[in-house]
């Protein structure tokens, strides 16, 4: 349901070639009373999904390194990040995309996932809602060497950390996705591993 005092006016594309670049205008009342025309940009790419697969018996964690332009070309000097696995829903559910997204990219086939939440990741720009999960992984699940898929133009690198040196790549810079970061903090706070 929408809210009452927002109206949008317009909705313009200003870009549809990767994903959705709108331009919004809107009329919006403000807690004086009286209503405010604004306009914004909103960049939608779907919703997604992530997950961190750890291991309580090794004390480890799956995650995977792979080039993202956007870090590149704001200041990360090689554009590798080390992540935990996502992808987005393509009208999937969920559960479903992260099942399939973590054997593309892990090679772990997973029985068991828990969803924990879902969070606005970029709110000020991007319409996406990120559904997070977890799940333990056992070295029998492992199918196949991951790593994506060739016609995504996916070259991911599948990384088994201890959860220590995890947390130290947080501390030391060398981790800097939020996402991969939320899951971390929250196996640490809920004393998973």
């Amino acid at each position: 349901m929408q809210d009452k005092n927002v109206h949008i006016e317009k909705t313009e594309i200003l870009s549809d070639n990767w994903y959705t670049l709108k331009k919004v205008t809107f009329n919006i009342r403000k807690k004086d009373g009286t209503t405010e025309q604004q306009s914004r940009e909103a960049y939608d790419r779907g919703n997604g999904a992530v997950i961190l697969l750890y291991s309580k018996a090794a004390g480890t964690v799956i995650l995977t390194r792979q080039f993202r332009l956007p870090t590149f070309i704001n200041g990360n000097p090689t554009g590798m990040m080390i992540e935990a696995c996502a992808g987005l829903l393509d009208n999937d559910d969920p559960e479903d995309c992260i099942r399939r997204e973590t054997e593309e990219e892990t090679g772990y086939k997973i029985s068991h996932i828990e969803k924990i939440f879902e969070a606005y990741m970029s709110p000020g720009s991007v319409t996406e809602i990120l559904h997070f999960f977890i799940a333990e992984y056992l070295t029998e699940m492992k199918i196949t060497d991951g790593g994506g898929l060739d016609d995504e133009g996916e070259n991911i690198e599948v990384l088994e950390l201890s959860f220590e040196e995890a947390l130290k790549m947080i501390d030391s810079g060398e981790m800097k996705d939020a996402k991969t970061i939320m899951l971390l903090q929250y196996l640490r706070l809920k004393n998973v591993l």
